[in-house]
């Protein structure tokens, strides 16, 4: 089972970099939504909480 693990890990590392070298624009979008989407979601969280302790 382990082996398993790590080879799938390897598999996305490798697909991974071969995005990232054959189109690095959208990579970059790719990247760019998802913090988009993180820092909405700590905001959302940080909002949630301001109104819980009002």
């Amino acid at each position: 089972m382990a082996q398993a693990k790590k080879i799938a890990l390897y598999i996305i590392v490798i697909f991974v970099v071969y995005t990232i070298i054959t189109s690095p624009e959208k990579s970059a979008d790719l990247v760019q939504i998802g913090f988009e989407g993180i820092s909405s979601a700590a905001k959302s969280v940080g909002d949630f909480m301001t109104e819980l302790v009002n």
